[in-house]
């Protein structure tokens, strides 16, 4: 029975969704290890898929599941077997792949937890639809829309099987029904799920005005921007204008998201200690560099070398998972005491974490330069980014301890 009711503690799953993301961090340092050290019973590329689905699946998907249920659904509601039962369902898929991706990558075992997982979020949807606050506040309406961009993104993964069965996998039908998922799970459903999260902190004292702005462009934007990965399938210059178009608007939706919580920022700010002030630094530059990248790549020979260059590539999607995803969650959860601030070891791995992640990044993107310009390897870059990636385990290991050891995780 104690354990039962341990398992239906939001404290179990938020221990669990760091379990994932722990286990995804090794996976990532394994590959990095790879490169050092080949070993020929690991196969890398199986190895790749399995890091890039228990991160997003197994970590954000889930963290944001969990937060999700804490803040936008009644406490009476919240506290039903379903979502308990849903929760733990969606984590033996998430340990599925896990297990199958690094044996087998894309075969039958893997795809069929792949599909599983998808088919748990269409009931996760289902519930917050039923369930949630039904109210106008723009908290809640970012989270309707990232619902929506989530069961959208997964139109892409459908089309995977009709594509390989009618052209293969190298045919621009398959590649841009990948880019389609990313894009809207990445751009839309995460994305727009921690900024409704967020913007919840902000107990609904933001200019309604600015918001409505601020929420029609971004999702105007996240609709034309899916132009970029297309056309690195598809030649039309006509692509390109529409992704100019939508960076554009990108950036106007956050001046205006900029000037939306401006007035309300000295009052959010004097409620947050260091460590969440800090991780919330942490997320907000990540996303305007995000933004600033994206404005940056307009420019046709870095559009180019965005997508050719794998260690720009590898670089952009960390700056979107660790920097803005993680950025907003860790923040989210310290504010309001899911974490425990007070705990030096939580903020020892916090700090090793954005040590690493900020190292690798650097890292990442000087890589990227050097080849750009055509000047080759950085000396000792494979294991310079062995050791900063090592710092990204030590601090989600450090972070994982101090949950076992915080004996209260105030959530009301």
């Amino acid at each position: 029975m104690k354990l039962l009711v341990e398992m239906n503690s939001q404290r179990s799953w938020i221990l669990c969704c760091f379990f994932n993301f722990l286990i995804a961090s090794v996976m990532g340092l394994l590959m990095r290890f790879l490169y050092l050290f080949p070993l020929q019973n690991i196969n890398y590329s199986f190895l790749l898929h399995a890091h890039s689905h228990v991160a997003m699946l197994g970590w954000a998907y889930l963290m944001i599941y969990v937060l999700i249920v804490h803040f936008f659904i009644p406490k009476d509601k919240s506290e039903k077997a379903i979502y308990n039962q849903l929760f733990w369902t969606t984590e033996f898929a998430v340990i599925g792949m896990m297990i199958t991706f690094p044996i087998q990558g894309y075969a039958l075992f893997s795809i069929v937890f792949s599909t599983l997982h998808i088919l748990l979020s269409y009931v996760f949807c289902w519930l917050v639809w039923r369930d949630g606050f039904k109210d106008e506040t723009s908290d809640y309406k970012l989270l309707l829309v990232a619902v929506l961009f989530m069961v959208l993104s997964t139109f892409g993964v459908w089309c995977l099987g009709p594509a390989v069965s009618m052209l293969g996998k190298q045919s621009a039908f398959y590649q841009i029904a990948i880019q389609f998922f990313l894009h809207f799970q990445f751009n839309g459903w995460f994305l727009f799920a921690v900024l409704a999260l967020f913007l919840k902190q902000f107990e609904d004292k933001i200019d309604k005005k600015k918001f409505e702005i601020f929420f029609t462009l971004l999702i105007i934007a996240t609709f034309l921007t899916l132009a970029f990965p297309v056309s690195w399938y598809v030649k039309n210059s006509l692509l390109s204008w529409i992704n100019t178009i939508g960076v554009i608007l990108q950036l106007v939706a956050f001046i205006y998201f900029y000037k939306m919580l401006k007035p309300q920022w000295g009052w959010f700010k004097a409620n947050l200690d260091t460590t969440a002030k800090m991780v919330y630094s942490l997320a907000l530059c990540s996303l305007f560099l995000k933004i600033g990248i994206q404005l940056l790549v307009l420019i046709p020979k870095l559009a180019e070398a965005s997508h050719q260059i794998r260690n720009f590539i590898i670089g952009f999607i960390h700056l979107t998972t660790l920097g803005v995803i993680t950025g907003f969650l860790f923040g989210i959860l310290i504010q309001n005491k899911m974490l425990s601030p007070q705990s030096y070891l939580l903020r020892l791995g916090i700090k090793c974490f954005i040590v690493g992640y900020v190292a690798t990044e650097v890292l990442l993107f000087l890589q990227g330069g050097f080849l750009y310009f055509g000047k080759g390897a950085l000396w000792g870059y494979y294991e310079e980014v062995f050791g900063t990636s090592v710092l990204i385990v030590v601090g989600l290991s450090l972070i994982m301890v101090s949950i076992f050891k915080t004996k209260i995780l105030a959530i009301n």
